[in-house]
């Protein structure tokens, strides 16, 4: 399998930095909450100065959500949401194990974190313009179909697995109990990506590796090294990649 962005979206969007990791055998009984604190009280400090809206990654992603044509007060970046709900609220929903550690080192570095269950994605992911009629599964089961020109992630079988860039992930590719394989995206647009993009990643790397052992490949991609490689380890029988 292999995730890349279009030769489009890097032409739009020169300044964009995306870091990427499989994490493998993935399970969801692990004990996180010491991680999430470590990354909630990074959070914590960078938001006492202001609000998220203050902070460039966020800023960042406004100014390319304007550009795409969407009203960023409207349209928010994951990050920035994840962000404004922490701030009113003091903490986030449990969801998943994976998952709360991917929303946590979103939380502490505002930058978006995607983790998508790899044996629901068919034969490879690229964010790309969408075409229109490509199939969008909510969270609450219901179908759509992206907007022509909306930057979204399509897998080979047209499977839709985010609208408008960071703003809304597929049902259809969720982390789930039964998860074995996820593909987790970070992407950043702001002066500083080239190198907060990466230590998002190898942050995370670490506390994933601390709570499931296990090897964990990672890659930063550019305009000059878009497409990221990566095989699938089969959890047992009857547990492949679905087509």
């Amino acid at each position: 399998m292999y995730f890349q962005h279009s030769d489009e979206i890097w032409s739009e969007h020169p300044e964009l930095v995306a870091g990427v990791l499989v994490a493998t055998g993935i399970t969801a009984d692990a004990v996180v909450e010491p991680r999430i604190e470590a990354f909630n009280m990074l959070a914590k400090a960078r938001l006492a100065a202001g609000t998220e809206a203050d902070l460039p990654e966020i800023q960042a992603w406004r100014r390319t959500f304007s550009k795409m044509g969407l009203k960023p007060t409207r349209y928010r970046c994951a990050s920035e949401s994840l962000l404004r709900r922490f701030r009113k609220e003091g903490a986030l929903p449990r969801i998943h194990p994976l998952v709360d550690l991917c929303n946590a080192a979103s939380l502490a570095f505002a930058i978006p974190v995607a983790a998508l269950d790899v044996a629901r994605i068919s034969g490879h992911l690229e964010v790309r313009l969408a075409a229109g009629d490509e199939k969008y599964l909510t969270l609450s089961g219901e179908l759509e179909n992206p907007e022509p020109g909306e930057v979204t992630f399509v897998d080979a079988a047209g499977h839709a697995h985010a609208r408008r860039w960071t703003n809304r992930q597929s049902g259809h590719s969720a982390v789930r109990d039964k998860t074995h394989t996820a593909l987790i995206i970070a992407e950043g647009l702001h002066s500083s990506a080239a190198k907060d993009v990466p230590d998002l990643i190898a942050a995370l790397t670490d506390a994933l590796s601390s709570v499931w052992p296990i090897s964990m490949p990672t890659a930063t991609l550019s305009r000059s090294a878009p497409r990221f490689d990566f095989a699938i380890q089969p959890s047992g029988a009857g547990d492949e990649t679905q087509h």
